[in-house]
């Protein structure tokens, strides 16, 4: 196992996506995206369901126990970049933080 810091999950499915081949093809790129930056130490685990279908396919990471509405490719990249890289997490895509519950980001209807 590579060592790791932060431990990302994803929701593949059944329910987030239908047929579930987008949300399993966008876990493929969170591997893709974090395997091009060998310098971040992130574990990537495919979940079936988070049961909390939000805008799917769900992403958390962990130890930060924040939890992201990943909706295409263009915000998984942000997630990546800005919060597994840079460590700022994406504001406008998280629905839930660990201790917190959930809450309405900035502009965005809770779903």
């Amino acid at each position: 196992m590579r060592t790791h810091t932060s431990h990302v999950l994803m929701c593949a499915g059944p329910r987030c996506t239908d047929g579930n081949t987008e949300a399993e093809a966008m876990f493929q790129k969170l591997g893709e995206k974090i395997d091009s930056r060998p310098h971040l130490k992130v574990k990537r685990t495919r979940s079936n369901c988070f049961v909390v279908c939000k805008q799917g396919p769900i992403l958390v990471v962990y130890p930060d126990g924040v939890w992201y509405r990943c909706v295409d490719e263009t915000v998984l990249e942000r997630i990546v970049a800005e919060h597994l890289e840079e460590g700022r997490e994406v504001s406008e895509h998280v629905f839930h933080r660990l201790g917190k519950g959930d809450f309405c980001a900035p502009g965005k209807a809770d779903v």
